[in-house]
């Protein structure tokens, strides 16, 4: 038996909608601004069919470099033998959603500046960098109020 290659093949799962989450599409989905520079993640709605990305572009993560009346243009990259190209695509803004990957980076930077602005006025250093999760202090289990305890099964009874 042949197999097909469509544009849309391998997607049954990818652009179906989620549990619950079919029928109308919110309003929040069209009122959301777009800025250009905005970090946006792609996932298709399968609601829409107009201005739907290709299934490579899926779940990827790009930048907005063009925005109109209802859609948007995103520079993604995608991974073509050894290397990464540059693709502009235009999608519908029901196919975009703004990207939280950002999100901890820039906390994380607004409380470095805390830090170091507190660390000025009191004319201290301060260490700004991520450290690794240390190992745990060791522990003594004394045997002192601790008796062991045996644990046996209890037989199965089939009596009444």
């Amino acid at each position: 038996m042949g197999h097909s290659a469509g544009l849309r093949a391998g997607t049954r799962y990818a652009f179906s909608r989620g549990f619950k989450n079919h029928g109308a599409i919110p309003l929040s989905t069209y009122l959301r601004n777009y800025k250009v520079g905005d970090i946006v993640d792609v996932v298709a709605n399968g609601a829409v069919q107009k201005g739907m990305p290709h299934k490579d572009f899926h779940g990827k993560t790009g930048v907005i470099y063009n925005v109109t009346k209802s859609a948007v243009g995103v520079i993604l990259y995608k991974q073509v033998g050894n290397r990464y190209i540059e693709k502009r695509v235009n999608l519908r803004v029901e196919h975009v959603n703004h990207s939280r990957s950002r999100d901890e980076f820039l906390q994380r930077v607004k409380d470095n500046a805390a830090k170091r602005r507190a660390a000025k006025a009191e004319g201290k250093s301060v260490q700004l960098k991520r450290q690794p999760v240390q190992p745990r202090n060791a522990r003594t289990v004394t045997m002192k109020d601790n008796i062991p305890e045996t644990i046996t099964p209890i037989p199965y009874d089939t009596h009444i």
